[in-house]
């Protein structure tokens, strides 16, 4: 499959969907025999999974191909149960489908320019500095980081090195050497992006930056390119998250993502502690490291820190 492919042109998302989810579901699974012949995939064949769904194999065939957009609820439900898919992959395939119907009637929306969709309200900003000393950020659709206040950098080893455009937290999950050390549950955290930009890439494809970053890291990444290929959309885990830190060592947070309304799907992210935790204390390590770096930025000429940098109201640079 092409870089094209897997980003999203050729076929449709909802093909794409059912190829990769069938290829993760055995034969035994679903209480069928191997059958004689090599299989090609250790999945399941089109005519198992139609046969199983209650559909053709023709008709099947023309779903995972693009070639049927309209597929009706009933036989949503049946791939689903023959599929044995989870809630969350349950509502992206259904989500898929909505998506599916719309493009096929009429050209797709326009999405945001590459300004509008780095824009970051001024009220954003004081968000981030009302909750210091908690590492907080403001991030899009995509992961790009696109502000955040002092505590915000010095969590993530490393990122504030980086151009500021280039800051993204997948790319930094992938791609930056301090990220795999950093992160305890290193492997759910790279799971958990490859389901939110598959989710992302399935339902709003038209996701400013999306196209260029998961084509990155598919030819940066092997690991990233096994996972994306897999089509894994299970939500993540809220639960708390352990930090080996080179500066304050061990922590472990917890973390809450609120919606920025007004804006094409930015995010605020917080970790926090309780007051009083050796983990609290940790972070206000962290936020006065942060303040002492955004000094000693300004003092060379380098600008200030990033949560400064989106002006209110205008892109960041």
């Amino acid at each position: 499959m092409t870089n094209e492919q897997q980003i999203g042109g050729g076929g449709s998302e909802l093909g794409r969907f059912l190829w990769a989810r069938r290829a993760q579901v055995t034969p035994a699974e679903v209480g069928l025999a191997p059958g004689a012949g090599l299989r090609r995939t250790p999945g399941l064949r089109r005519e198992e999974l139609a046969t199983l769904a209650g559909v053709s194999i023709d008709y099947y065939a023309r779903l995972e191909r693009g070639k049927e957009l309209r597929p009706s609820p009933s036989v949503i439900e049946a791939l689903a149960r023959a599929l044995l898919l989870e809630e969350d992959e349950r509502e992206h395939l259904h989500s898929l489908v909505v998506h599916a119907a719309r493009a096929a009637a009429g050209p797709p929306r326009e999405g945001p320019t590459a300004a509008a969709g780095r824009t970051v309200p001024p009220g954003a900003l004081m968000l981030l500095e009302s909750m210091r000393p908690n590492p907080a950020a403001v991030v899009s659709r995509t992961n790009d980081v696109l502000a955040w206040n002092p505590a915000g950098p010095r969590l993530l080893v490393g990122i504030e090195d980086w151009p500021a455009k280039q800051r993204n937290y997948t790319r930094y999950l992938f791609l930056h050497p301090a990220a795999r050390d950093l992160f305890e549950d290193w492997d759910n955290q790279i799971r958990s992006c490859i389901a939110h930009l598959r989710a992302l890439a399935g339902t709003d494809p038209d996701a400013p930056d999306l196209p260029r970053l998961v084509g990155e890291l598919l030819l940066k990444s092997p690991e990233f390119a096994r996972l994306w290929e897999r089509y894994d959309v299970k939500g993540h885990s809220r639960g708390p998250k352990t930090f080996h830190h080179p500066e304050v060592g061990d922590l472990t947070l917890r973390h809450q993502s609120m919606q920025l309304e007004g804006t094409p799907g930015h995010r605020v992210l917080m970790f926090f502690a309780e007051p009083g935790t050796p983990d609290h204390d940790a972070i206000v390590l962290l936020d006065l490291l942060g303040q002492e770096r955004a000094a000693q930025d300004e003092a060379a000429g380098s600008g200030p820190s990033a949560a400064a940098s989106d002006e209110a109201g205008s892109p960041s640079s």
